[in-house]
């Protein structure tokens, strides 16, 4: 028994003394790989690991800088090369380098006022924001790395606590001076080295405000020397020096007083590399996030290692491992919590109201849910947002026994959200159009949407919803709107209506639930008419000043993955609306108008239906059916069925559109059509689409195919950007028998 405890002795002392003298693992040299800063650019870190791996050099340390710390960050706790090409390319990076909320899983207005507007920002007023200091907030990216580091979110040592050791750097604009994270929460040390400064919000710790830490050391190989690695391989994404003759913009200047302030203590790290791959990032900005420029860098930092592969095979030696040693390439370690429920031992909420506590607990029914995956970890934390209107929120899980606390933490209160949009199309020229959302924090919260578009259709709404613990959120509106519409016959414009409308409409319930939404309720209208161009009566239409009551019940399903360009799932419509003009009949009045009657009230029933097939991942048919009926004796000239244009309300809420016809176009009491829609993609944000439509017409039912059919076509092209769609149409109809152009750039509002 002696024997064999000096022989443990001895075996402990020799592995001691070889830790002591830094001669690397099991007899061979340590290996530190450096990653450097430079935003996107640092995508070609991936494309350099993956040539490492399939070398076989093993990676003992890894140090990063920015991007640099993200990538190693994750490379650290188990995510290799291809897992992390995976991860980048399947991201939505215009999200995630934003603030936008992750509106998957919230309410289809919710994600019309996202596809709405180009511009969103929150307003806090009152209390100073101590997160605020960057256009972007940059919850966005935080939730990202709090996803992606599960299982290492707590407060760790990252030289043993994570699979690889890791460090990144940040810079303390308090002092300017370099903060190395060795230990802490890896989520807030990879978001503090990566805080660009002006763009992303500061991170606070403490008294330290921490920004980008490519300031004081954007390649810092010093720091992997100081962790012990013997062989520095140094991966660097800067590009060549600028010249005055390139200082041709704000921009240039700007990233040029980045550039030189980053290549504080470059030279002597690079002194230390022994192999040192600079990526060719050409024709690249820091922030070119597009699936293009990902697929690019990740190639071209694979293409500059494999054409290094005898430098880099000649260091495998020098580490001390042979040609044919392969390391075991880690994998990150996922809890269960990912994929599956873990049990809840309590729910705790940090920088809460006891109100705000009391409706999540209600809400969620959280004194009896005794489990939690990441659906429910997303719900809670948009609903913190969403409902409580709080900036930002984190849902992150702490073991506690046999199972994990649940710790909710709210940022500060929301006070003002601004929106803004603008369009320009060939048939109303330029529009904007701004918005406020205002949450008032009552017992019950609330939100007031305040609309103002401004353009040759201008529209002032105001928005009252209440957010109780359910789903239902009644709201209350008002809406002015100031209406000068062109009505065209047969492709020739007949007449111009310009008048106003005032609505008010109560929807005691409005169930707003992912994909879906509810509404039932009753609307008051009164239309003035202010003027005429034309003739007063053009084809049947009454221009005579005239209020209505109407029930309305609305259902909306909307699953599509893009709001413009979808390529997938489907939409719903169907509303029914009883009009009257005394909450039961409406007048009947003769030629001169005079009112010799009253009739029962105008039943109008409409719906449409679209489903999204994608064949080779770039070319997708989407069949559609649409329609509107009208029923009853009285039919008021001013809800008569419209169409034209490329979507429904364009100009008026009744308004469809069809293919080949513009502007205004009135049609029979009862129209039904079918179209479809060839979409295919060039790159990532190119389309052209083919429409093909068809529809029949009549004024009664049982008439509806008497008449000849209606056949619409056409062809355009989109470019998708983040301010909206921008592209062309041309088309061509047998009810216009001319061709028709149209131009939009923008959101449509």
């Amino acid at each position: 028994m002696k024997r064999i405890l000096l022989i443990w002795a001895a075996a402990l002392m020799t592995c001691a003394v070889a830790a002591q003298t830094g001669n690397g693992v099991g007899g061979r040299k340590k290996v530190g790989v450096v990653l450097s800063g430079g935003g996107v650019k640092g995508m070609a870190h991936i494309g350099v690991l993956k040539v490492l791996e399939e070398a076989g050099i093993p990676v003992d340390i890894v140090t990063g800088t920015s991007m640099g710390s993200i990538i190693g960050g994750l490379y650290a706790i188990g995510y290799n090369a291809c897992a992390l090409d995976s991860m980048v390319r399947v991201q939505d990076w215009s999200y995630v380098i934003t603030d936008r909320e992750d509106l998957r899983r919230q309410s289809l207005a919710d994600q019309r006022k996202q596809n709405t507007y180009a511009f969103t920002t929150g307003l806090t007023i009152g209390k100073r924001d101590l997160r605020a200091g960057g256009f972007i907030k940059g919850k966005n990216l935080a939730e990202l790395f709090q996803q992606l580091c599960t299982g290492y979110t707590d407060s760790l040592d990252f030289t043993r606590d994570l699979r690889i050791p890791f460090a990144c750097v940040a810079t303390n604009i308090i002092d300017n001076s370099e903060v190395d994270f060795h230990s802490g929460r890896l989520p807030q040390a990879m978001r503090a080295s990566m805080a660009i400064p002006a763009a992303f919000s500061p991170v606070r710790i403490g008294d330290m405000v921490l920004v980008d830490g490519g300031l004081k050391n954007n390649y810092p190989a010093d720091i992997a020397r100081e962790m012990g690695a013997d062989i520095i391989i140094g991966v660097t994404v800067q590009g060549q020096p600028k010249m005055a003759e390139d200082m041709g913009g704000t921009m240039s200047i700007l990233s040029q007083i980045i550039d030189v302030n980053c290549k504080n203590k470059y030279d002597e790290n690079l002194a230390m590399t022994d192999l040192h791959l600079q990526v060719d990032t050409k024709g690249y900005g820091s922030a070119s996030f597009s699936k293009e420029a990902i697929d690019t860098l990740i190639r071209r930092g694979e293409e500059l290692a494999r054409s290094h592969w005898d430098d880099i095979m000649a260091l495998k030696k020098r580490i001390g491992v042979d040609e044919a040693f392969r390391p075991v390439l880690l994998q990150p370690l996922r809890p269960k919590v990912m994929t599956e429920k873990r049990r809840v031992t309590a729910f705790v909420f940090e920088n809460m109201t006891p109100q705000a506590e009391a409706f999540m607990r209600e809400k969620f029914h959280l004194s009896r849910t005794d489990s939690i995956d990441a659906k429910l970890e997303q719900q809670l934390t948009t609903a913190m947002r969403v409902d409580l209107f709080y900036q930002t929120a984190e849902c992150h899980l702490v073991p506690d026994g046999d199972g994990v606390r649940a710790i909710l933490t709210a940022g500060q209160r929301k006070s003002v959200q601004l929106h803004a949009g603008f369009r320009y199309d060939t048939e109303e020229h330029a529009a904007v159009q701004v918005g406020l959302d205002i949450p008032m924090k009552s017992a019950t919260p609330m939100n007031t949407e305040l609309t103002l578009r401004l353009g040759k259709r201008l529209i002032a709404r105001g928005d009252l919803t209440f957010h109780p613990r359910s789903f239902i959120r009644p709201t209350l509106s008002m809406q002015f709107c100031r209406n000068d519409v062109d009505i065209y016959m047969e492709g020739e414009r007949a007449y111009n209506v310009l008048y106003n409308q005032l609505q008010s409409e109560l929807t005691p319930i409005n169930v707003d639930l992912r994909h879906f939404n509810l509404q039932i309720g009753v609307r008051w209208d009164f239309m003035h008419y202010r003027s005429t161009l034309g003739s007063k009566t053009s084809n049947g239409v009454q221009l005579e000043n005239e209020h209505f009551f109407s029930y309305r019940a609305r259902l909306s399903y909307n699953s599509e993955d893009s709001w413009y360009f979808p390529t997938r799932g489907a939409r719903f419509y169907a509303e029914y609306a009883y009009l009257t003009n005394d909450f039961a009949r409406l007048r009947e009045r003769d030629a001169d108008e005079n009112n010799i009657g009253w009739k029962e009230g105008m039943s109008d029933v409409s719906a449409h239906w679209r489903m999204a097939f994608t064949f080779g991942g770039r070319f997708t048919l989407q069949p559609m059916f649409y329609g509107r009926l009208l029923f009853g004796q009285v039919l008021p000239p001013v809800f008569r069925n419209a169409i034209g244009g490329n979507r429904f309300g364009r100009y008026v809420e009744q308004q469809m559109p069809f293919a080949g016809i513009g502007n205004i176009e009135y049609v029979d009491a009862h129209f039904v059509a079918a179209q479809l829609q060839a979409q295919q993609r060039l790159g990532s944000n190119n389309y052209v689409l083919l429409r093909l439509a068809g529809a029949q017409q009549a004024d009664k039912l049982r008439h509806l195919f008497d008449h000849r059919t209606l056949l619409g076509a056409q062809l355009a092209y989109y470019y998708n950007t983040m301010f909206g769609p921008v592209g062309a149409t041309v088309g061509y109809s047998n009810h216009t028998e001319k061709p028709y152009f149209y131009l939009n750039l923008g959101f449509d509002f």
